[in-house]
């Protein structure tokens, strides 16, 4: 190899390597500052949703609260569920979700759902998840007297 040569390789190595760090920072820097703040999907109670106003309006949240009783309206045949969420502050959103609602979904309940929220004032939620404890408790010395009981809580009655 002629010292040329060597000279030359040294140098595309050194450009290939620039080149390396250059591309990855800029592929860093999109998405720190473009890529990720766009598929950021804030968690909100009613009334943070509801005080940002305008800032909230069309863009993916997940609104989490407790499910207010009365409000339930769900028509089965349509598979189309409305009721409203509350933070326990006041504050109240009209949430609309299609689709079956989970088996746990009733008042009082804690949800998050998913979605957007409308200029209409109303949630359109795309996903309905229901909030509840993990925790076990085994039944009581008085269920344990009757097992039927506990087995209507295991499973559902076949509807002929």
């Amino acid at each position: 190899m002629t010292p040329s040569t060597a000279a030359q390789n040294a140098r595309s190595r050194k450009v290939i390597a620039i080149a390396t760090v250059v591309l990855m920072l800029g592929g860093f820097g999109y998405l720190a500052y473009g890529g990720i703040g766009e598929n950021i999907v804030y968690f909100l109670t009613p009334g943070e949703l509801v005080k940002k106003g305008e800032k909230a309006v069309e863009r993916p949240v997940r609104l989490g609260g407790q499910v207010v009783d009365g409000s339930v309206v769900w028509n089965a045949q349509n598979l189309d569920l409305r009721f409203k969420v509350t933070d326990g502050q006041g504050t109240e959103v009209l949430v609309h979700s299609r689709g079956a609602p989970p088996q746990m979904f009733r008042a009082g309940i804690g949800v998050v759902v998913e979605g957007k929220y409308g200029r209409d004032g109303v949630f359109q939620s795309d996903n309905l998840m229901v909030k509840h404890s993990n925790e076990y408790r085994a039944p009581d010395a008085e269920a344990m007297k009757h097992p039927e009981r506990l087995n209507k809580t295991l499973m559902r009655e076949s509807r002929s």
